[in-house]
């Protein structure tokens, strides 16, 4: 498999989708650019989180940012993982409700209409970290990977005799986790060293 510098939250064996930010389209192109009323980051009903004690819940704007957080261990839902189109502010308002998940947006309103959100401004996941950050949440990569940055479900060590896809390296050599939900097998390789190193880095 060759590697590219794209967070799939650990080395894996397909290839990983670009998602809701940055320089890629999603379904809500009208609230990409945050407006010169935009008051910047902002936290309100949260003063600070770890992956032990906050889930989250990210609209359609922070695709990328869901794979981070998920490779620092939260359970991070994102609005389109479920049906892969925008679910529209009302169902992303009541699942955030319903599932106790702080919401995380862009958007002005949103956040305003939010029991628990945290407003954010940057339009890339490392300086959207960095704003996590300030408002009181703990980032960094866990020892060892918690959940898959695809679909966000639990992984576990790969148990000694399972079958190994052709993909993965030798588990011999390097330690395998599988995820739970989707089955993709995952090991700590270079996309993950690179996004360690641009965390330490910023």
């Amino acid at each position: 498999m060759t590697d590219d510098a794209r967070p799939s939250g650990t080395d894996r064996g397909d290839d990983d989708t670009d998602r809701g930010d940055d320089d890629t389209h999603h379904s809500n192109t009208d609230h990409d650019e945050v407006g010169a009323d935009h008051p910047g980051t902002l936290a309100s009903g949260v003063e600070a989180a770890t992956s032990k004690d906050t889930t989250l819940l990210l609209d359609v704007m922070l695709g990328k940012l869901a794979t981070y957080l998920r490779m620092c261990g939260y359970d991070a839902a994102y609005a389109m993982d479920e049906t892969g189109g925008d679910p529209g502010d009302d169902r992303l308002l009541a699942r955030a409700r319903d599932e106790n998940r702080v919401l995380l947006t862009r958007d002005v309103s949103l956040a305003e209409t939010a029991d628990r959100s945290v407003l954010l401004a940057g339009r890339t996941p490392l300086d959207q970290l960095h704003e996590l950050e300030s408002v009181g949440f703990h980032v960094e990569l866990d020892e060892r990977p918690a959940r898959c940055g695809s679909c966000n479900g639990e992984v576990e060590l790969l148990p000694d005799g399972d079958p190994v896809p052709e993909y993965a390296p030798d588990p011999t050599e390097t330690d395998l986790w599988r995820c739970r939900d989707c089955g993709q097998v995952f090991w700590r390789g270079s996309h993950w060293r690179d996004v360690e190193s641009r965390l330490n880095d910023r």
